[in-house]
């Protein structure tokens, strides 16, 4: 059953894409990571891109996000598990979402990813 705040389905190379985005901003820029947190660089408009895992419980502490992003214009993707987004951020633990704030290295890469999922919102 699909979730209330999941408002658009992402490719599986898409996400393989975020994540691996994910891994290489980790190294060389700055994330913010977990719902707090996230809805913080939201919020500053800190963020440039936020990525929500798809299996989170309750679902109602995620629903908000997407309704920000949308307010502040900040791209914003899916990824299926909370654990493939903790590992990919480089935490032992699972990860609701994360906001990239500062994407380091991965910049083209993040850049190019907006690009793809502002034209796949549309």
């Amino acid at each position: 059953m699909p979730k209330a705040y999941v408002k658009f389905s992402v490719p599986k190379e898409l996400s393989n894409k975020v994540l691996q985005a994910l891994e290489a901003a980790k190294n060389s820029g700055k994330l913010r990571i977990g719902i707090n947190e996230t809805t913080k660089a939201i919020e500053k408009s800190q963020a440039q891109l936020v990525i929500i895992a798809e299996d989170i419980e309750p679902e109602e502490i995620a629903m908000h996000l997407p309704v920000l992003c949308e307010e502040k214009k900040i791209a914003y993707v899916y990824v299926p598990s909370k654990l493939e987004l903790g590992r990919a951020a480089g935490i032992d633990v699972q990860s609701a979402a994360i906001a990239v704030v500062d994407a380091g290295e991965a910049k083209d890469s993040v850049s190019e990813l907006v690009k793809t999922i502002n034209q796949m919102k549309k």
